[in-house]
């Protein structure tokens, strides 16, 4: 049975780490597929596909359910590559980020990613993250052995912090994925 988009929207408005995750999930794959058709390039498709759910996921409470939730990722999403088209014209490699007060959003309960990870040995847990691509791999390594808060690596990496959330997420994923294919 799938769930409604609409009540895992209800749910994400309220701070659920999990209805986000589930967003993610569901929307992950149209977002990359539009950046990758207007960029011809991966790294910068899934950058901006990041943005975009970072940005999202702040502005969650702006969202309006007359219209799709898919169309409004789609325009956050053309909108960031506007801009990056905007900023590499202009070419302003040092120009500051501007970043909005944010809320934290977390909830204590285990993700199914979460509880698949904790029950691999540190052996293959290590080998598998080693498959990840290297900015997951070191989002992974600052979150879980270094054992740093968001804002930390939001601050180590000079990133928003909603952009560090969105990372570590799909690192999760991407994880819990390639441990689920060698069961």
């Amino acid at each position: 049975m799938t769930e409604d988009v609409n009540d895992i929207i209800i749910r994400a408005k309220e701070g659920n780490q999990i209805a986000f995750s589930r967003l993610l999930d569901r929307f992950w794959n149209d977002v990359y597929g539009f950046q990758l058709k207007r960029t011809e390039n991966e790294n910068d498709a899934e950058d901006i596909t990041i943005q975009t759910f970072s940005k999202a996921f702040d502005k969650i409470n702006t969202y309006d359910d007359r219209f799709s939730f898919k169309t409004w990722l789609i325009t956050i999403s053309k909108n960031i590559h506007i801009d990056l088209v905007r900023k590499r014209k202009k070419n302003l490699l040092d120009s500051q980020r501007n970043e909005d007060a944010i809320k934290g959003v977390y909830d204590d309960a285990l993700s199914m990613e979460d509880q698949l990870i904790q029950e691999q040995n540190l052996a293959n847990l290590l080998r598998d993250i080693k498959s990840l691509k290297p900015h997951y791999q070191e989002v992974i390594n600052l979150r879980y052995f270094n054992e740093l808060s968001y804002a930390d690596i939001a601050e180590k990496l000079n990133e928003p912090i909603n952009n560090i959330k969105v990372k570590i997420l799909r690192a999760k994923k991407l994880l819990a994925e390639i441990i689920r294919n060698k069961s």
